[in-house]
């Protein structure tokens, strides 16, 4: 059996001292790049003799960078101290003045308390808001940190009493939100992180769209750096660890995570059997990141340079996470005991206090530690993303009201005695009667105050406040409805897809002289699915490295060519990382003062229930920007079954506020909807984006209707595309998508087999009609003395007598939803495609849902036979002529 040596049984000290000393002689003689040359060649060698080593993974549970390496740290020390005891208290204040006005509010106090010292580092030394016509950093704040923020700003004066008394007052009040939401307050937040794990994956992009700006050279974003701050609980998301090697691979050295370990999640330990920096240690690094971790404070310093042998630095080692915590909710005594558990451990102690003991702080409250980890990261990138892991307490100074403990995340009060240890291990000017109080006061300085000066001095030399959103509301040229003339015309006996339809508007889009530079195409890896293979060669595919292979198809018209200003972002397998470049794109007038338009274009099944988080948090940020649901539909993309038919991203999208949704049939009702966006986006500056979906069904494409305001009704969601003949038996069928086909051929239908005449309605947006129903209805129910408004679906249809029948390749609830705009006395019935998909011939799949022309005739005379216009047994002649199954299962049973 081999044997495993450590610190403690090594069996030739001196010879492992030689080693040490020798690697230290080249550091200090040769620097740090030429020890790790010399490194990587004692590993290599050694894999070659059979040592296997995990090389480069895990360091030890030591501070990243030793203290004989710190830079000084400028800045006035006691300052700083002075202003983070008052952000501190601030912080809680504001969470405990809430729940005194008993509206179960909510909040929380400890996270901020945590990781107070990482934010203000970043605020005094290294976070520029801008200048040299740069922009300056972005900062992705922890959400549960918000108020912290907040506690800063008003130190700032940025806020006021009014809005820290209305901490998560929002509805009537000037208040502040709970946590990140540039919607609710667009002049402060930027980005939306409180939904965990999606600030890092939002980071991550966000930090290569920036590469991309400046590689295409749209705008300036060199020396800008991303950093983004989260918890070792918050990394357990998938989303939050899942870009992280992209990061490393496209040489993102703008970019610097800081991971605050407190060793805690919501409800206790991240890892307590385990020791969490150690393991994202070894998995950022694995992925290409450099690591720093900030562990022991400086008062950890001595202690440790009395370990001559080590033993210390092994029972550093030894200890987990769980044991961590347990430490700093007890008292020093304990540490003594349980933490230094040997005589010798002890010795090293012996001669402090159990107070001095209890205070003896990890890296992350040590302003001087972390100072040194950030002057790092941002000097000595070396071509790779950071990531900083800092050890820090939750609920830092709570005392007894929390610290350290399973409970702390949701402590949002601390009792007069808590709140007075507080005030007096932070020196706060705070009386006794003050906090005995049902208000606790809020702390700011003087102007003209050492603290006054100091905090806006710091501030003034890094270009002003943070966060702070500005956005840059240019207005762009857009072209004329006319410059899309092609979709406009009738396509004459050519039959294609609106997604081909689609390719060809953006085509015009990014041949714009104006215009074209700031379309930002983006595929998760389809573009020959939706067509646009064509775009490769014309416009490229933007890589940050180039293109340093010969591609495959280098032969072909179409090959795949990447370049370093490529226009394209093809992302891969990868919708959460799609949609999160749109973010950066779709937001990039906001954030980097550059308009960009983004055009993302994906399987619409895997859209919003793949990346509907990301999506609610787009509309959170205000984006800006065009979302493109391909292959839409649950019998268009009919071979490919279950998990590929899509009926119901349509509901899923009208859930965002500020997303408008179109599910056209005809290029020209494409080109209406797009031209559009791109007026209420870029000339009028209005805070919406768009989901269209696009299907892969070829057919030929009328012209657009000649007639004065057919563009608005394409826009309100309804226009009257098939006028039929005059007749007592008259139906309204109403269609979208590639069900309207159906449509069309169940007028046709009913005309020749039963005598009935149909107007075809053309229905572009189902949701649209819906949000004007609710509009008219909440006018009418408050205001019940002014004339009464109509629904546009209602205005639409009055007239048009006979039963009204809709169908989409939707769900039924899609159209259901205008079921309060149909006219009285109309019967109103839906066909939809309820139920998970199936493999097999679009005819097939439409009979299946019932959604195809005969199912469309059916349930037309079965609403004529209810209003007594058809006998009954034409409704079952029409059933058995069409070989349709009545006793069958209905689809969303099977």
């Amino acid at each position: 059996m081999s044997q495993t040596y450590n610190a403690v049984n090594d069996v030739d000290p001196i010879e492992t001292k030689e080693w040490v000393d020798a690697i230290r002689s080249v550091v200090e003689n040769e620097g740090v790049e030429r020890a790790r040359f010399l490194l990587e060649q004692l590993l290599g060698t050694s894999k070659n003799e059979g040592v296997n080593v995990p090389a480069g993974i895990n360091t030890p549970y030591q501070n990243t960078i030793p203290t004989s390496k710190q830079v000084a740290m400028p800045g006035d020390h006691n300052l700083e101290h002075a202003i983070r005891a008052a952000v501190r208290w601030n912080n809680a204040a504001m969470v405990i003045n809430a729940q005194h006005k008993g509206l179960e509010l909510g909040g929380h106090i400890g996270s901020f308390l945590s990781a107070a010292t990482l934010y203000d580092v970043g605020f005094n030394h290294f976070w520029k808001a801008k200048g040299d016509g740069v922009e300056g950093d972005l900062v992705f704040m922890q959400g549960h940190s918000a108020p912290g923020i907040y506690a800063r700003a008003y130190v700032e004066g940025r806020l006021s009493d009014e809005q820290l008394d209305n901490l998560r007052q929002e509805a009537f009040a000037d208040g502040l939100s709970s946590y990140p939401h540039p919607h609710l307050m667009p002049d402060f937040w930027q980005f939306p992180t409180v939904s965990m794990g999606l600030g890092p994956l939002m980071a991550i992009y966000q930090a290569r769209f920036l590469k991309y700006l400046d590689s295409r050279g749209l705008t300036k974003t060199a020396g800008r750096k991303v950093w983004c701050f989260c918890g070792d609980g918050e990394m357990t998301e998938p989303e939050a660890q899942g870009a992280i090697a992209l990061a490393a691979r496209e040489k993102l050295d703008n970019l610097i995570f800081v991971i605050n370990c407190n060793l805690q999640r919501l409800d206790g330990p991240v890892n307590g059997n385990g020791k969490i920096m150690q393991e994202y240690e070894g998995i950022f690094r694995g992925a290409g990141w450099n690591a720093i971790k900030v562990i022991w404070g400086g008062s950890w310093d001595a202690i440790l340079a009395k370990d001559t042998t080590g033993a210390l630095k092994a029972r550093m080692e030894e200890i987990v996470d769980g044991d961590y915590q347990n430490f700093h909710s007890k008292d020093g005594a304990y540490i003594r005991e349980h933490m230094f558990n040997t005589p010798e451990l002890k010795a090293l102690v012996a001669d402090l206090t159990d107070e001095q003991i209890y205070n003896l702080e990890f890296g992350g409250h040590d302003p001087v530690k972390v100072y040194n980890a950030y002057y790092e990261a941002v000097n000595h990138a070396n071509g790779k993303p950071t990531v900083i892991l800092t050890k820090t307490v939750k609920g830092y100074g709570m005392g007894a009201a929390g610290e350290a403990q399973n409970t702390v995340h949701q402590a949002k009060k601390m009792d007069v005695p808590s709140l007075k240890q507080f005030r007096t291990r932070h020196n706060i000017p705070v009386t006794d009667e003050q906090i005995e109080s049902d208000h606790l006061p809020y702390v700011r300085f003087a102007e003209g105050t050492p603290e006054y000066n100091y905090l806006h001095g710091q501030r003034k030399a890094l270009g002003g406040y943070l966060p702070s959103r500005n956005p840059n509301n240019e207005t762009l040229p857009i072209p004329e409805l006319s410059a899309f003339q092609t979709q406009l015309e009738s396509s004459g006996d050519r039959e294609f897809s609106t997604t081909m339809a689609f390719v060809r508007i953006l085509n015009t889009l990014i041949k714009d002289k104006e215009l074209g530079k700031r379309i930002v195409p983006i595929v998760p890896d389809e573009s020959r699915t939706f067509g646009m293979e064509g775009m490769f060669r014309q416009i490229g595919i933007w890589n940050t490295q180039g293109q340093h292979y010969v591609p495959q198809d280098k032969e072909q018209l179409m090959f795949y060519k990447e370049s370093t200003d490529g226009q394209i972002l093809q992302e891969g397998i990868n919708e959460p990382g799609a949609i999160s470049s749109w973010i950066a794109s779709a937001t990039s007038y906001a954030n980097s003062r550059y308009t960009t338009i983004p055009f993302y274009i994906y399987y619409s099944m895997f859209g919003f229930q793949r990346i509907g988080d990301l999506a609610w948090a787009a509309g959170d940020m205000n984006a800006r920007g065009f979302l493109l649901g391909g292959t839409s539909g649950r019998t268009t993309l009919n071979g490919e079954g279950l998990q590929h038919q899509d009926g119901h991203s349509h509901i899923q999208a009208d859930l965002i506020p500020n997303c408008h949704t179109y599910d056209p049939t005809f290029q020209y009702e494409l080109a209406v909807i797009l031209h559009d966006g791109l007026r209420r986006m870029y000339v009028n500056h209005e805070n919406v984006f768009y989901y269209v979906t696009v299907m892969n069904q070829n057919y030929a494409h009328p012209a657009m209707p000649a007639r004065k305001g057919i563009e608005q009704e394409i826009l309100n969601g309804m226009y009257l595309l098939q006028e039929g003949g005059k007749s007592d038996k008259k139906v309204q069928l109403l269609g979208s998508g590639v069900i309207l086909q159906e449509v069309l051929a169940a007028a046709q239908l009913l005309k020749d087999d039963f005598g009935v005449e149909a107007n075809v309605w053309s229905c572009p947006s189902f949701n649209q009609m819906h949000r004007d129903i609710m509009e008219v209805e909440r006018f009418n129910r408050l205001n019940p003395t002014k004339e009464q408004k109509v629904p546009f679906v209602t205005r639409q249809l009055q007239g048009h007598t006979g039963p009204v029948v809709a169908s989409t390749d939707y769900v039924r609830a899609f159209a259901e939803r205008i079921r309060p705009g149909i006219p009285a006395g109309q019967s109103f019935t839906v066909l939809g495609t309820d139920g998970f998909g199936r493999s097999d011939s679009r005819a097939n799949l439409r009979k299946f849902f019932e959604v195809d022309r005969y199912n469309v005739v059916v349930a037309a005379l079965s609403g004529l036979a209810k209003e007594g216009k058809v006998d009954a047994k034409v409704v079952q002649q029409a059933i058995e002529k069409y070989g349709i199954d009545a006793n069958r299962e209905a689809s969303w049973n099977l």
